[in-house]
């Protein structure tokens, strides 16, 4: 019997809106057009609905999509946003973002630079993208993206997807004054959902709850 992706998206969608998770318009798009499927790996693609983290490659995992959820809420996404991701891990939150800042406006169109530490993820995480179509909207590069991100211009949102003992100090320069970041803080096995806003006279630090993440890796991060 084939599944269908389509009928299944669409119902993880209406479920996350009916539990408070999906609160924006571009959000909800998001979630209807990014075809999760194609970010899982084979054996594990029959649960790509299930609101619940999947394993991908080397003890890592794709997000419950609850959580991408909350994090692109959080965010708060527009158009013509340039966003840098940390750990680029499957791809499928990266081409979240990408739905929203560059497909969803007329005029502006933003991008998504994902850094992803893992040779073999970074080339996991390519491969699905550009599978799924998103390769012209996310750029994804390997490196340590806890200490130096290899880029020479300033992000307005920065979402790192794996956690980390403190806010790392290059990921606030690389955030422009008045853009927020999302990172979960804490220790190896729990952690604080963190949203970061950078302002001319210091950073607000709040929080959006509890959360379970694999560690960041790296020299701002818990290892190498």
């Amino acid at each position: 019997m084939r599944t269908n992706f389509e009928d299944q998206r669409r119902d993880l969608v209406k479920r996350l809106v009916r539990e408070g998770y999906i609160r924006s318009k571009l959000v909800a798009k998001a979630f209807s057009k990014v075809p999760r499927e194609k970010f899982v790996p084979p054996r594990y693609r029959e649960y790509s609905y299930y609101d619940t983290p999947l394993p991908t490659l080397k003890g890592q995992t794709i997000s419950a999509p609850h959580m991408c959820a909350i994090m692109c809420e959080e965010l708060d996404l527009k158009p013509g946003d340039f966003v840098l991701e940390v750990g680029t891990g499957s791809g499928y939150h990266a081409a979240l973002c990408a739905e929203i800042v560059a497909r969803s406006g007329d005029e502006k169109r933003g991008h998504v630079c994902s850094i992803e530490i893992d040779k073999d993820l970074t080339k996991f995480a390519y491969e699905n993208l550009k599978t799924s179509g998103y390769d012209l909207d996310v750029s994804v590069v390997c490196g340590d993206g806890s200490f130096t991100p290899p880029f020479r211009y300033k992000f307005n949102k920065i979402l790192v997807t794996a956690a980390a003992p403190r806010i790392p100090n290059r990921l606030l320069e690389s955030l422009e004054i008045g853009g927020t970041m999302v990172i979960p803080i804490g220790t190896e096995f729990m952690q604080e959902l963190s949203v970061v806003i950078k302002r001319r006279d210091g950073v607000i630090v709040m929080s959006a709850g509890p959360c379970v993440f694999v560690k960041l890796r790296g020299v701002d991060g818990f290892s190498y």
